[in-house]
């Protein structure tokens, strides 16, 4: 008889192992999905997101501080990534759904933009896909990122980057992670030279400082400096109420800042207030505008300036809601304020009502990048002409409020031309009655303030957003 060949046997499966959540890469995939979904900010939908993590106990601080790494260098680094990443993948990166690439796009961060090792990055990604997206799409999150970890982030740019000297613009947009048209905008504002613009490009993927601001006439930033732990904070820079801590943190959990002493605020931001306060004015000097205040900063730095001198303010804004945060801002503050909702180019106010404003106007944001780095994808070159006839609006309006010989800060945290000088140099043209102020000897000790008489604080000169200034008097 022939013996039946003897079959092999079989090995036994595997038994199904449910995939291990971890906390911190969940909610960071959760706050790019807010991001993404619904056009949220991050630092709108980190904070909450972060909060309910440390009530339920599942983060301690280092947690924390890993997920807002993740959330914040994968927005930053988008553009580079989703380049490497389209080079890993053979279908347009279009083609693949929104909460795989953001799964992609945090492994991608792992893996060339953190000191986590390279096992640790696919395989934590691996497991964050199983949970949120399934073991299927793993499987295809696994494949790409095990390409993606063949090289580190310098050896993708030679790969993706096209030659600077070939396209010295889409060069620095894929290297720097910038949208193309930014790069160009960003570049004709600092009026050319390479080395500024990567420079600043730099700056804006670095992760800013939190700055607070000792508000006047409520505590002086050297009380504010005393309230804080030693070597987690130091003076700022700049302005002499801001301090800026060294440790991050949270600022909103300080005694001083829940009590509405102190408060967030960017150096440059308080800079604007300041100048517009120590702009010389002639006659009387009592009464003061802030024309687009929300959310309320800069009225509460002005609102105790203001308060020093026997001066109100009036804080307006538009919108209902932000109006009611300017409110709370200036809760406390010494001395005569009245907060209003009111539309800034159709004014309650008379003209000539005023002896200084403040017009910081709506604008395209391109000077907080470090702080919204999502914003630099969401923009479009098209937004600047939504922008334009409400920002020549608003200047007009805030030069009918000022009388002669008083004087109007006009204000915007983007530096991009169309946005700052076109507009300054239209209304100035078309309106006339009004004269450019030097704004450099308004703001004492700060450098590489250029030619002037508007002033341009840039992140890689100051440390501070790209805030522009211009400083008008009115002359008839």
């Amino acid at each position: 008889m022939n013996e039946q060949p003897r079959r092999r046997p079989r090995k036994p499966a595997k038994p199904y192992r449910r995939p291990q959540k971890d906390p911190v890469r969940i909610l960071a995939f959760e706050a790019l999905r807010a991001v993404d979904e619904r056009d949220a900010y991050a630092n709108l939908v980190l904070p909450p997101l972060l909060r309910k993590a440390r009530e339920k106990g599942e983060f301690d601080s280092r947690d924390a501080a890993l997920a807002t790494e993740l959330v914040y260098g994968t927005l930053r680094r988008q553009g580079t990534y989703d380049a490497i990443i389209a080079a890993c993948i053979d279908r347009p990166l279009r083609e693949v759904d929104p909460p795989v690439l953001d799964v992609l796009s945090l492994g991608a961060h792992q893996l060339l933009g953190t000191r986590i090792p390279t096992h640790a990055a696919v395989s934590a990604s691996v497991e964050l896909a199983r949970v949120v997206l399934g073991d299927g799409r793993a499987k295809f999150v696994n494949a790409v990122l095990r390409k993606v970890a063949a090289h580190d982030l310098d050896g993708w740019l030679e790969k993706v980057a096209p030659p600077y000297d070939e396209d010295p613009e889409d060069h620095l947009a894929v290297v720097h992670s910038h949208p193309r048209w930014v790069v160009s905008a960003l570049w004709d504002s600092l009026g050319g030279g390479r080395a500024g613009i990567e420079d600043l490009l730099e700056a804006d993927n670095e992760r800013p400082e939190v700055t607070l601001v000792a508000r006047p006439g409520r505590i002086t930033a050297d009380e504010l400096l005393d309230g804080l732990a030693e070597d987690t904070a130091l003076p700022g820079r700049w302005s002499p109420y801001a301090v800026r801590l060294t440790e991050g943190g949270e600022p909103g959990a300080l005694e001083a800042v829940r009590e509405g002493r102190a408060g967030v605020q960017d150096e440059g931001s308080q800079l604007v207030a300041l100048a517009l306060a120590n702009a010389p004015v002639e006659g009387s000097d009592a009464r003061w505008l802030d024309g687009c205040a929300g959310p309320g900063g800069k009225a509460a730095m002005l609102a105790g300036l203001a308060a020093q001198r026997g001066a109100m303010l009036l804080a307006s804004e538009k919108q209902p809601h932000r109006a009611g945060l300017v409110a709370q801002a200036l809760d406390g503050n010494p001395g005569s304020y009245q907060v209003i909702a009111a539309d800034g180019t159709r004014p309650p106010w008379r003209p000539g009502t005023f002896d200084r404003v403040l017009m910081d106007v709506p604008c395209t944001g391109l000077g907080a990048l470090r702080r919204r780095p999502e914003a630099r994808w969401r923009r479009r070159p098209d937004d600047l002409d939504g922008f334009a006839p409400l920002q020549r609006g608003l200047l007009r309006e805030a030069l009918k409020a000022v009388r002669v010989g008083g004087v109007v800060g006009y204000a915007t945290c983007s530096p991009h031309l169309a946005e700052t000088r076109a507009v300054v140099d239209d209304v100035l043209k078309k309106q006339g009655g009004a004269e450019l102020v030097d704004a450099r000897p308004l703001l004492p000790g700060v450098p590489a303030l250029g030619d002037g008489p508007d002033v341009q604080l840039w992140p890689h000169l100051h440390g501070t957003d790209a805030m522009y200034l211009a400083v008008l008097r009115r002359t008839r």
